[in-house]
């Protein structure tokens, strides 16, 4: 046992927020509180859990859960679930690293001993994505996820969707998987018509067909297809997670370690899913820290399907030369082989993070900012 006596938050590129935990020992931890394009009010929440929590007993980590959570008053929602989820993942990290135990085995231990992965291809605005399908093919993977279509009207000409189309079927051909991202982008006019003209091509799922809070159109939706749909990156607790499990309009559940509170709310989340018969596909478009605590609870959770990297994907790349191949010692962790990864064998999270590349970085990162998109007669389009 030992209380926290330190929490520090750091910015580091390409859009990333990393958090470390220090008790009174010197026994650290790290996590992960990275929502995109809203840096700034992640930080302002973390130093405000900061002074409620150094002094807190660093073993305790429901109890910290419980009383961010609901000692809050107003619960939930994107900044302080990603605030909590940093914190949580530190204090899991920490516990496991203090016990020299690898993380999964503290949640479980492991039902399996490679994760099953996939990486992206395009961009925001999907263009050729052949040559970069073979070139994760070569990396080993053999799936990948793209966005579905660029920018869309409410109700657009069909022939919009055509080249969607065109590259699922394109990328399929080589031999790969292909999940399409809708990133709610597409309202349900578009989305119900897109969903059809796939169905042939089988895409592994249509991920955020329409944005979560269209509840009752993701459920007659999911009645008109047989495509799995996934969804989830933009729920931030069990309880915004329930009505899709309740009506069955989703197949597969992406919440976001990062977003939904941590390592102890996705494997809530995962429990539930299962007595729902929805497997778990952890969205991770982000940095090292989290994907490493998504393969943790990956090792540990019998529905668990399908892991997100971020390897190479456009947000990382706009930016440089940072990917999730920095701020770890050992690179190769992240190896893919015929479609997997190997399990995470380390202490804690199983990874060994460069702290001398993270304070550098933090000296002069900058905050990522959102992005969005504009029609032709100027009014504001989903991205």
């Amino acid at each position: 046992m030992g209380k926290i006596a330190n929490i520090e938050y750091f910015r580091v590129l390409p859009r990333w927020l990393f958090v470390k935990i220090t008790d009174e020992h010197g026994n650290y931890g790290w996590g992960e509180a990275t929502l995109e394009g809203h840096t700034q009010a992640v930080e302002g929440c973390l130093d405000a859990l900061i002074l409620r929590f150094v002094g807190y007993e660093a073993d305790n980590i429901e109890h910290l859960w419980q009383t961010a959570h609901r000692h809050s008053f107003y619960r939930g929602g994107p900044v302080l679930m990603s605030a909590l989820s940093g914190l949580d993942i530190a204090l899991w990290d920490l516990l496991s690293r203090r016990l020299n135990l690898p993380l999964h085995v503290l949640l479980g231990g492991a039902v399996r001993h490679k994760i099953r992965v996939y990486s992206w291809i395009g961009g925001d605005r999907p263009g050729d994505v052949e040559a970069a399908a073979r070139e994760r093919y070569a990396q080993g993977f053999r799936a990948v996820k793209m966005n579905a279509t660029s920018d869309i009207d409410w109700l657009d000409s069909p022939s919009a969707l055509s080249t969607s189309v065109e590259r699922c079927r394109a990328v399929k051909s080589l031999g790969l998987d292909v999940g399409l991202d809708f990133h709610g982008r597409l309202h349900k006019p578009m989305a119900k018509q897109l969903a059809r003209a796939l169905e042939p091509h089988c895409p592994l799922f249509i991920e955020e067909p329409l944005l979560s809070e269209h509840s009752e159109g993701i459920r007659q939706l999911s009645s008109l297809t047989t495509i799995p749909i996934a969804l989830g990156e933009r729920l931030y607790s069990r309880w915004d997670v329930k009505r899709f499990l309740h009506d069955t309009s989703v197949d597969v559940l992406q919440p976001d370690i990062s977003h939904c509170g941590g390592i102890s709310e996705i494997c809530r989340i995962a429990s539930m899913a299962e007595a729902y018969d929805v497997a778990i596909a952890p969205h991770c478009p982000l940095g090292p820290i989290a994907l490493a605590a998504c393969m943790q609870v990956d090792m540990c959770t019998p529905n668990f399907t399908i892991q997100e990297m971020g390897l190479q994907i456009h947000y990382n790349t706009e930016a440089g030369a940072y990917d999730i191949l920095n701020y770890v010692k050992d690179p190769s962790v992240w190896d893919v082989k015929d479609g997997y990864v190997e399990g995470l064998k380390g202490v804690g999270l199983g990874i060994e993070v460069d702290e001398e590349e993270v304070r550098s970085v933090a000296k002069t990162a900058g905050a990522w900012a959102p992005k969005g998109f504009l029609g032709p007669d100027g009014s504001i389009r989903e991205w």
